[in-house]
C-alpha cells in the first residue's frame, strides 16, 4: 500500500490522518521520505507528522508491506465501509442527469455573506466538474467518517469556508468544517494549459500533493501565479466582491477560521442561457490584485496559524493521504 493512499483505507473519526498541517493553502508539501525507526524483527515503524505510526514489514525479496497503522492517543481509527460505488468512473453525462443539454453550466453558491455565481469548465475540466457537480446534487457518494458508511446527499449544503486568507482565497467544501474531512476518494489533477491562477475570482481544487483532488476548493481573491501547474482550475466566480468580503471576516484560532461561520446555505447547479449579469463594482481602488505569496507556499486542507502580516512560513510538513 503507498503512503499516500492512507486515507483511502484508513478513516480516523476523531482527526484525520490526513489533517497533518502542511504550510498554506493545499499546500506544496515537502516530499522527502521520512526515515524508518527500526523495530523488532523484520518489521519497521514509520511515525508521520501527525502522531500516526505506521508498521512496515520487510518481505523475503526485500520489498517492505505496511501491515498496520497505530492512531495516536485519543484517536479512533476504523476501516474503510467497502469500496468506492463509483469506482468505475463519475462521468460528467452522470453528474449533469436530468439538466438541460444547452447553456452554460453554473453552480449558485448562496452564503451568509452573498450569492456568488460560477461558470464551471465543463470543457477544460470535465472530471473536475463532474465530481463537483456530482457531490453538489447528491448523485457522486462520499464516505462520511461520522457515519461510517457511503452516503449520498447534497454535500455542500450547509457546509462552510472554514478557512480565509485576505488577499489569497476562501476555502470550503468540508462537511467537518475543520479541513480535515475526507470523503474516501481522490480524483486525479486536470491542469489545462490555458487556464493560468492570474485574477480574482476562480474556483479551484484543494489538494493534498499531485492528483489528490477530493471536495474541498477554494476561491482566488487575486493573482497567484505561484499556484499554476499545481490545482484544478475549473471554473470562474462573480462578483468577487463576495470572495472580498468572506476573506475579511474576523478570525480566531489556528486555521484561518472565522470566528462566525461563514455557511453555504446551498449549492444550485443548474445552465443559463444567454449572458451573465454583469458583478456589482467594487470599492474604490480594488483592482481584485495581490501580492504573490512566498516560495513553497500551498493550498492545503489544514495549515499552521498564519502571522498577523503574512502566510504562515513555517516549513511544510508530508500529508498522507
Amino acid at each position: 500500500m503507498n503512503r499516500n493512499t492512507n486515507c483511502a483505507v484508513w478513516i480516523a473519526v476523531a482527526m484525520s490522518a490526513c489533517s497533518a498541517p502542511p504550510a498554506e493553502p493545499g499546500d506544496a508539501v515537502e516530499r522527502n521520505e521520512p526515515a524508518l525507526t527500526p523495530a523488532l524483527g523484520s518489521a519497521a515503524a514509520e511515525k508521520t507528522a501527525d502522531g500516526y505510526t505506521i508498521i512496515r514489514a520487510k518481505q523475503k525479496d526485500g520489498r517492505e508491506t505496511e501491515i498496520a497503522l497505530k492512531a495516536p492517543p485519543g484517536v479512533q481509527v476504523m476501516r474503510q465501509p467497502g469500496p468506492d460505488p463509483h469506482a468505475a468512473g463519475f462521468p460528467l453525462a452522470e453528474a449533469l442527469a436530468g439538466l438541460p443539454k444547452k447553456g452554460t453550466l453554473t453552480a449558485t453558491i448562496h452564503t451568509t455573506l452573498g450569492v456568488l455565481e460560477c461558470d464551471l469548465f465543463e470543457d477544460k475540466a470535465p472530471n473536475t466538474v463532474a465530481n463537483f457537480v456530482g457531490l453538489a446534487r447528491g448523485l457522486r457518494k462520499f464516505v462520511d467518517s461520522r457515519e461510517g458508511a457511503w452516503v449520498a446527499r447534497k454535500y455542500y449544503d450547509g457546509t462552510t469556508f472554514h478557512r480565509v486568507i485576505p488577499d489569497f482565497m476562501i476555502q470550503g467544501g468540508d462537511y467537518l468544517g475543520t479541513g480535515a474531512g475526507f470523503t474516501g476518494y481522490v480524483i486525479p489533477d486536470e491542469l489545462h494549459p490555458t487556464l493560468k491562477h492570474d485574477r480574482a475570482g476562480l474556483l479551484c481544487m484543494a489538494n493534498r500533493g499531485p492528483n489528490t483532488n477530493s471536495a474541498q476548493f477554494f476561491i482566488t481573491e487575486g493573482a497567484t501565479p505561484h499556484l499554476d501547474n499545481s490545482y484544478t482550475i475549473f471554473g470562474e466566480c462573480q462578483p468577487v466582491d463576495v470572495v472580498h468580503r468572506i476573506a475579511r471576516v474576523p478570525q480566531a484560532g489556528p486555521g484561518n477560521t472565522p470566528i462566525t461561520p461563514v455557511v453555504m446555505e446551498r449549492v444550485e447547479i443548474a445552465r443559463r442561457t444567454g449572458p451573465r449579469a454583469a458583478p456589482a463594482a467594487g470599492p474604490a481602488g480594488d483592482t481584485g490584485r495581490m501580492p504573490t505569496l512566498p516560495p513553497g507556499v500551498h493550498i492545503a486542507d489544514k495549515v499552521p496559524t498564519p502571522t498577523p502580516t503574512a502566510p504562515n512560513k513555517t516549513a511544510p510538513t508530508k500529508v498522507a493521504h
